[in-house]
């Protein structure tokens, strides 16, 4: 009897040694792109979740949770078809997964997680671009189809099948060399590219039509927007003249009070 209690206290002491061990992964936040009709609200709100990152839901199949924790295939070889880079910079990288597989990104398509895509702030779409992760020097190139991440100090983030390529699944966030290739031609494009002001995510809607408000009153021939997403409320400020000098005048003078919103240059081409 006693050698059978012994055993039952060493396994329960086991079960809770393991069940602390857990480490969550760090993912960046992505707001969803703004009502295509340019009303400032859609007919349904999202409950906001104020912190820096969405996780995902844990409804999905065992085999899909299985799978996502396979080790990352060796990455593919980098082709030589884009010629040089013509822009590098260095920077923290993080990936996007399951809450937006399946979600349509920036450039209109579906976001495919294991497809070889980022997010990227500034970038034209379709700019291909070879991501390396300086801590192992593996590398991959992707398509950028989307924009973010909004999270400061990053520059770009991966989807899954990119993350588990360069190893920035397991580590959540990792320190990157991003080079971007010269982007696709296109009829009629701004060589200088349309740019915005996307400022969020506000804790309290009250405080985004406060910002919108005042973004209307100073800058008139603007369109100013407010939209909701799942961490919280952004306001989109796009300026009559769309060019980067235009768009970094109206950052500059955004000052919000809620330290957690902070302005992004974005491009919406």
């Amino acid at each position: 009897m006693r050698s059978r209690l012994v055993s039952a206290a060493v396994l329960s002491a086991c079960a809770l040694t393991v069940g602390g061990c857990h480490k969550e992964t760090t993912r960046a936040y992505r707001p969803p792109p703004p009502p295509a009709s340019g009303s400032s609200r859609s007919a349904s709100k999202t409950a906001p979740n104020h912190g820096k990152s969405s996780r995902p839901n844990t409804t999905g199949d065992t085999a899909s949770a299985k799978a996502a924790a396979v080790p990352p295939p060796a990455p593919a070889i980098v082709p030589n078809s884009f010629g040089k880079p013509v822009s590098s910079e260095v920077g923290m990288a993080s990936w996007y997964g399951p809450p937006y597989a399946g979600r349509k990104g920036a450039d209109g398509t579906v976001y495919d997680q294991n497809a070889m895509t980022a997010a990227h702030l500034t970038l034209p779409m379709g700019t291909m671009v070879r991501v390396t992760n300086l801590a192992n020097n593996e590398s991959v190139v992707v398509k950028i189809t989307d924009r973010g991440p909004f999270v400061h100090g990053r520059i770009i983030d991966l989807s899954l099948a990119a993350a588990k390529a360069t190893g920035v699944y397991r580590a959540g966030v990792a320190k990157v060399r991003v080079e971007a290739f010269a982007p696709p031609a296109r009829a009629n494009a701004d060589p200088g590219g349309h740019w915005c002001v996307q400022v969020g995510a506000f804790a309290h809607e009250s405080d985004a039509v406060k910002l919108k408000e005042e973004m209307i009153r100073r800058y008139s021939t603007a369109k100013v927007i407010e939209f909701p997403g799942p961490t919280g409320h952004w306001v989109r400020i796009s300026p009559k003249v769309p060019d980067k000098g235009h768009a970094t005048e109206v950052a500059d003078s955004i000052h919000p009070k809620d330290p957690a919103a902070q302005p992004y240059l974005i491009r919406t081409d």
